[in-house]
Formats: structure tokens, sequence, C-alpha cells
């Protein structure tokens, strides 16, 4: 499987060759937050059939190196968190890079951007710093800054906490906040199964919380005007993570951008409005094709 070198790191990526005619550029998806490829599994589905998917594992998840210093992670959390918040942590534009150098590794002139999350944040740093980006989607995200409305601080020492023993119920704890109730208690059998998936593909926790900080520190907010590529800003109302007041400043901030409000959607609309996501961003990037 195809790796690149990173900064410091060996970045692992997939590349899927269409199921029909390639007649549109590449969709690259990007993850959240210590989240594996998993949690695009729905929509690299959907869009098979006329785009090439690439799926880059960010820096420290899955097959992807986390580019740490040895010693870092062997240190008792109380001792690494404070380093990891710093310098020692990543940044989005380090993620950005990394992105880079897995799409000139490709060979790929254009491609279109699909981010959640952290990986929202990195396709508009991306689409700030390079050129191949055609369109952006940009799923329950933020331009991070002063002005962007915060992820409530219980919800968000939920999601970032450290295991305290049984690491699988430690995941179904964190991941609880990003779906809705209801969703959880209609589809137990595939929690459990996102459960696993996440157990082999997730973040561990020095990498999550290196990437917790590049998401902290991340400000674009007075440069949003630049991205000059039309863009889809996807967000569920009932977000409990990330609040889908950003998702209007998002569309505010960048001169070329649609947004479609999931009403009653989780953090993890994608995956609980599946057929509703997928519909909505086909048919985005099938007007580029006319275009």
């Amino acid at each position: 499987m195809p790796r690149v070198s990173g900064d410091g790191a060996s970045i692992f990526y997939e590349y899927d060759e269409c199921d029909g005619d390639a007649d549109g550029d590449p969709v690259v998806f990007l993850q959240g937050l210590g989240d594996g490829r998993w949690m695009w599994r729905w929509q690299r589905e959907a869009v098979a059939d006329a785009h090439d998917v690439i799926a880059p594992d960010t820096r420290g998840t899955g097959r992807s190196d986390p580019g740490l210093a040895p010693v870092v992670p062997r240190l008792p959390g109380r001792l690494r968190r404070p380093l990891l918040s710093g310098p020692a942590g990543y940044s989005v534009e380090g993620l950005a890079d990394d992105l880079e150098a897995v799409l000139s590794d490709v060979g790929t002139r254009r491609v279109h951007l699909v981010g959640a999350g952290l990986g929202g944040m990195v396709a508009q740093q991306y689409a700030l710093e390079y050129s191949r980006a055609e369109t952006l989607t940009l799923c329950s995200t933020s331009h991070g800054g002063i002005d962007a409305v915060p992820v409530p601080e219980d919800v968000r020492a939920q999601i970032v906490g450290e295991s305290s023993g049984n690491e699988r119920e430690a995941l179904r704890n964190r991941l609880r906040p990003a779906f809705s109730d209801r969703f959880v208690n209609r589809n137990p059998h595939l929690i459990d199964r996102i459960i696993e998936w996440g157990l082999e593909q997730n973040a561990d926790a020095p990498a999550r919380e290196s990437q917790l900080a590049g998401v902290t520190n991340f400000d674009v907010s007075d440069r949003l005007e630049r991205i000059r590529v039309p863009t889809l800003v996807l967000h569920g109302t009932n977000d409990r993570v990330v609040p889908s007041g950003n998702a209007l400043l998002l569309e505010e901030a960048i001169p070329d951008a649609r947004l479609e409000l999931i009403e009653g959607g989780s953090h993890y609309f994608f995956l609980e409005e599946s057929e509703r996501t997928n519909e909505l961003l086909n048919s985005f990037l099938e007007t580029r094709l006319e275009a």
C-alpha cells in the first residue's frame, strides 16, 4: 500500500480507482479528530462510480506514523499533555503539508477535498496554501479563532478523555457526543462495528492529543476570503461537538460557499444521514463536471 514521507513521519494513504468512467477529478477524504478511515466508508462508496478516491491516514492515525519524539508517548498523561498542547503537538499547517506530500506522490493536478472536523480545517488550510483544490466540502467544522463558536467544555472533556481501563468502553464514551441518542439507541450493532473499526484505526492518546493541539491553535478566520474555489458547507443543526453556528460563519466568509444544514443532524450526520449527505455531495460534484 502506498506511503509517502512527511516531516518526520511516514504517511499512509489508500488510492482506489473508480468503478466506472473517471470523468471527475479524484475525491480526497480527510478524517476528523482521532478518527480512522472508517468514518467516510459510505461517502467513498457513493462517489466511486465517477471519481477515484484518495484516503490518507492523518498523522498518528491508522497506518500513518505519529512522528513524535520517542520519549513523548511513554510519558504519563499529566506530563505528556502540556508538551503536546504546545510546539510538540501537530499543527494544521503541518497536516496540510502531509496532504500535499500525498497528492504530489499520486501525481494528480486537481482534487475535490472533503473533510470533517479536523479534516475540514486541513482542507481550508490546504486551499489557502496549495493550488490543487478544485472544490471543498466542509462538514462539522470551523474556521477557528476567537470568533468561532467553541466546543462546549463538558463535551470537549469527554471526547479527548484518556482511557482508564477498558479501551472499548472509553472509545464508546468518547464517541457518544458525536452521535444522536436516537441513532445510538436504534443502531446498537452498527455502533459496535464502529467501535471495532475505531479500535483498529483511530489515533492513540498521544496522537489524539497532538491532533487536538492543531485544532485548538487553528485560525484562518481572517483569510477565508482568499479561498476562491466552490465550497459546500454541510452541518447538522444538533451538532453537540462543533456547534452549527460555525457553519454560518464559514458561509459568510468564503466567497463561493453554499450552506446546507441537516435538520436534527449530529456531528456525524454524514453517518446517520448518509443517503442525504451522499445526494448533496454527488450533486455538488456533478455541477463541477458540467462547469
